[in-house]
């Protein structure tokens, strides 16, 4: 097994700004002077997704993986608190919760498996103390999450995140359990092929929902190919623009404040308690925090800081009976949640999803109130982990 750099190492030196094309470079020379430096290839393999060459990011992925599946990042301290075995999926970096900014220099140690269909006999793996499902959920990922699940019900230590329940937070099924829960909008999402959209835009069809709708690919994230439609022939030009074969279709819910703008919230419930991550402000209804302006304007930043010092005794308690309806309903040990309100005050939910981008990596300069937000967070995690592997039976619960 190679210790790796990590996801977290090359995020947080490319949002500072570094210059990530040496270390890129560094890297490939690495693995061109040692075929075997699987390390240096997966390390690489990040490096050039966060440059944004995401096609040969994948191919030097699988070359390292060809090689190997198993790698570590040392805890800081010997002997580590805790060893953690966190089984992740191959793909890119939305593909899994980013568990290595969580532990970003943590006394656990963390060994990455990245897994196949084929499950392993766990004598075969390192040593660990607990394992935890990374795993996001995405149609590339549930046959990992099937085939897996029936032999982590025997592990031989406590296991985290069951991959029955991650299956659950699918757009069209988390839409559908969450339906009639109290203190909570979630528009219904339903799955539509090529064929239907075009019987749509032609009248020809009905998907049972009200226009404007919220078209975007299947396992699109970060509002990429995401598309607002107000006419149902408008389809029609974006079948033109898209090559995706199905999409998720949603009813758009107008979410704006009085002062007509738009406001998006990031949170983590672990082991149930609600987090704040962060608070994107906008005056365009898709907001995804890189692209809310937040940089640029120090009254959005005041008011998030506001929220981050606050959220405990306001948004978390304005919405505690939502939030546990949600942990009840998904029942997930460490969930995130995109999530906005409507002007009624209740909570419009966007998408849960373990595997949301969480880190402490913006600068400190413009967000001092961040990293006490996100050491909460931080301290959360670490806490659920240590208390899980004292305190937990092995294996799955029998039934999710």
């Amino acid at each position: 097994m190679s210790n790796v750099s990590g996801l977290a190492k090359w995020l947080r030196l490319a949002l500072s700004g570094t210059d990530l094309v040496p270390f890129g470079q560094s890297l490939l020379q690495r693995a061109a002077d040692d075929p075997h430096d699987s390390a240096a290839l997966l390390d690489a393999s990040i490096v050039l997704q966060c440059l944004g060459n995401l096609d040969m990011g994948l191919q030097l992925q699988r070359e390292a993986f060809s090689q190997q599946r198993l790698y570590r990042i040392p805890a800081r301290t010997s002997p580590a608190r805790l060893r953690l075995l966190a089984l992740m999926a191959p793909g890119a970096i939305m593909a899994n919760v980013p568990v290595e900014c969580l532990l970003d220099g943590s006394d656990i140690e963390l060994d990455l498996y990245y897994v196949s269909p084929a499950v392993p006999d766990p004598a075969k793996l390192p040593a660990h103390d607990l394992l935890f499902v990374a795993i996001g959920e995405s149609e590339a990922n549930r046959p990992l999450l099937e085939a897996w699940a029936p032999r982590l019900r025997d592990w031989p230590c406590p296991v985290l995140n069951d991959p029955r329940r991650i299956l659950d937070v699918a757009r069209d099924w988390a839409g559908r359990r969450l339906q009639g829960q109290s203190g909570l909008v979630v528009p219904l999402t339903v799955r539509l092929d090529r064929g239907q959209l075009q019987a749509l835009a032609s009248g020809e069809g009905g998907s049972g929902l009200d226009v404007p709708w919220l078209v975007r690919p299947l396992d699109s994230h970060a509002g990429q190919g995401l598309t607002k439609v107000d006419r149902p022939e408008a389809l029609l030009s974006l079948l033109d623009a898209q090559s995706s074969q199905t999409f998720f279709v949603s009813p758009f819910v107008d979410y704006r404040r009085p002062d007509g703008r738009f406001r998006k919230f990031r949170v983590v419930l672990i082991d149930g308690l609600p987090f704040a991550v962060h608070m994107g402000i906008s005056d365009h209804w898709m907001i995804h925090y890189l692209n809310a302006g937040m940089d640029d304007s120090a009254a959005k930043r005041a008011e998030e800081a506001e929220f981050m010092a606050n959220f405990e005794r306001d948004f978390a308690r304005r919405h505690a009976e939502a939030l546990a309806a949600i942990q009840a309903t998904f029942g997930l040990d460490y969930l995130g949640i995109d999530c906005a309100e409507t002007a009624d005050g209740r909570l419009l939910i966007f998408e849960v999803d373990p595997a949301m981008v969480v880190h402490d990596m913006d600068p400190i300069d413009l967000y001092p109130y961040k990293p006490a937000a996100m050491h909460r967070i931080f301290a959360a995690f670490r806490a659920l982990l240590i208390t899980a592997a004292e305190c937990r039976s092995p294996g799955l619960p029998p039934d999710a």
